[in-house]
């Protein structure tokens, strides 16, 4: 199927080896690159080949590009799939990947540099035709941010233009609080970022979170994979997926489907991206755009049958897609549960060795996770070890069948959140799907008081 035929994985942990599974199943030879603190992981021990890059620090080794690209050369990878986080939306790394003629499994660096910066993200979105929040139409300075926010109205909501994982957002609720507001998140912009500005948007009290999976081929055709709800958050973090959304119907699953998929189209999109929005009172609101694979994928899979990271090596080799929007159907329910080596009360992160580790099993259960027993969990990177997803006819049954999974997966010798998920599962809200984005730090302030 593939003109490519080695790609190596810049990433590490549970998607490294999502990415290699998939690369194994279509042929192709996979090279894994790690840091020193990984030289054990699960990915690493898979691939055909392994690349040391360097110390533990990811600035040291998973942000640095020229080990990437030097690992490429060494093992004549043709193509870099670079998972989430790190450098997958860095539209420099796409530059310089492809200068060395070594293919980019993503979108073209002009997309990804489109959609980083939130405020031609927004103008963007508006000439799509996708809905957005009020907000301001660029920067928000000290000589405009007043006049502004009386023009949108308060509440407001203050944003890093460069930002993300909640850093660099502070709300607004009255004038009396707005310098400060505004100040505060100039500051941690410019700390997070290097970069202080800032954008202003009508602050929603009670939205859900929804996001639409899109993936295109790059000559105008696209497609769109359904919603998940992903409502249930820590400090912007989120914790629990669902798809379909609870909140939403057929039809506004659909329409809302159908603007994603077409603003795709007049973008030429390539690759799979992630449109995000905020629903209340049945409007959505664009918020951002992810220009690449999102950790909560699998439920998208489970209730379409179609594998993303097949979908993005396939655009990436110029095959194309292998479905149209038409072939695309919903099946049952999926929910995913992100388990991290974290405390599930305090979240301070659990690092160590895992004793023992057996995963659950059954029909429509799938665990993606790189980690096994005696695999010492390192302190340097993201607390995420594994993600278990579960797939019903029914949200009914896919809760009853998360039930049963919940108590059957064992991790012993570090803390997680598990227990976290055993709460929800059998929480009456969660059960009637009557949750918004506030909703789980409103009931983890409630049950730790």
């Amino acid at each position: 199927m593939s003109t490519i035929s080695k790609i190596l994985i810049a990433n590490r942990g549970e998607i490294a080896l999502r990415v290699l599974r998939a690369c194994k199943e279509l042929g192709i030879a996979t090279v894994a690159v790690h840091s020193t603190a990984d030289a054990d992981a699960m990915h690493v021990r898979l691939a055909d080949e392994s690349v040391c890059i360097g110390p533990p620090p990811s600035r040291d080794s998973y942000l640095n590009i020229h080990q990437i690209v030097a690992a490429c050369e060494i093992t004549g990878a043709d193509a870099v799939h670079p998972g989430y986080g790190f450098l997958s939306e860095n539209a420099k790394f796409a530059d310089i990947l492809e200068a060395h003629g070594i293919t980019f499994i993503g979108p073209t660096a002009e997309h990804i540099r489109l959609m980083g910066d939130k405020i031609t993200a927004k103008q963007t979105a508006v000439e799509l035709g996708i809905p957005v929040v009020p907000g301001s139409d660029g920067e928000v300075t000290p000589e405009n941010v007043l006049e502004t926010a009386r023009k949108i109205g308060f509440p407001v909501l203050i944003k890093a233009t460069a930002g993300g994982g909640g850093r660099g957002m502070k709300v607004a609720k009255t004038e009396g609080e707005l310098e400060e507001a505004f100040n505060t998140a100039r500051t941690e912009a410019a700390a997070a970022f290097g970069n202080p500005a800032v954008y202003m948007e009508k602050y929603l009290g009670k939205p859900r979170h929804i996001e639409v999976q899109v993936v295109g081929d790059g000559e105008g055709n696209a497609i769109h994979l359904g919603e998940r709800d992903c409502s249930l958050q820590r400090r912007h973090q989120k914790v629990w997926e669902e798809a379909n959304s609870p909140a939403l119907n057929v039809e506004q699953r659909m329409k809302i489907g159908k603007i994603c998929a077409d603003a795709m189209k007049k973008m030429k999109y390539r690759g799979a991206g992630t449109i995000e929005f905020l629903y209340e009172n049945g409007e959505f609101y664009f918020i951002e755009m992810n220009t690449r694979l999102q950790v909560e994928h699998p439920i998208t899979e489970a209730i379409t049958g179609i594998d993303l990271v097949h979908e993005q090596i396939r655009v990436a080799s110029g095959a194309g897609l292998s479905v149209t929007q038409d072939e695309i159907t919903f099946s049952g329910h999926a929910i995913e549960c992100r388990i991290n080596a974290e405390d599930p009360r305090t979240f301070v992160p659990s690092p160590g060795t895992i004793t023992h580790f057996h995963a659950p099993g059954g029909l429509g259960v799938r665990v993606d996770s790189g980690a096994y027993a005696g695999y010492k969990i390192p302190p340097y990177y993201d607390s995420l070890i594994g993600k278990l997803i579960v797939h019903g006819r029914t949200r009914v049954e896919c809760m009853m069948r998360l039930r049963r999974v919940l108590d059957e997966f064992v991790v012993d010798g570090i803390k997680t959140t598990l227990p976290l998920f055993q709460d929800l599962v059998a929480n009456q809200d969660i059960a009637n799907g009557d949750y918004d984005i506030h909703w789980l730090e409103d009931y983890l302030a409630r049950t730790s008081a």
